[in-house]
């Protein structure tokens, strides 16, 4: 069995960690972390998969986060089935560095 490192919170993980499924099979790579900001919880990722491209694996489908390894909570061949990741629509927030003039003229807004 491989080091996985020290369990890390979602903040910490970092591109190019390996993802593995419950039965030990490697499925990809974290290619993105997800997370609602406004709530400050975990949303979930997206994985780099070898065979099917970017899929998204939702926060309950993911068992523990570690340093140097990802293990989810289903199989391979449910991981297989995770849906393709498309990216939502725009979201913007309020850019406090826009200032009062610059807000006033609609540049308040950057898209996240």
């Amino acid at each position: 069995m491989d080091d996985e490192g020290l369990p890390i919170s979602y903040k910490a993980l970092e591109r190019g960690v390996r993802v593995v499924a419950a039965d030990g099979a490697e499925v990809g790579t974290v290619h993105q972390v997800l997370d609602n900001l406004r709530e400050n919880i975990f949303d979930g990722l997206v994985i780099e998969t070898a065979a099917a491209g970017r899929r998204f694996v939702d926060a309950p489908e993911v068992a523990r986060i570690a340093e140097r390894r990802v293990t989810l909570s289903i199989s391979a061949s449910e991981a297989e089935l995770l849906p393709e990741y498309t990216r939502a629509a725009p979201e913007y927030q309020a850019d406090p560095r826009a200032g009062r003039i610059g807000r006033f003229l609609g540049g308040g807004w950057r898209r996240r």
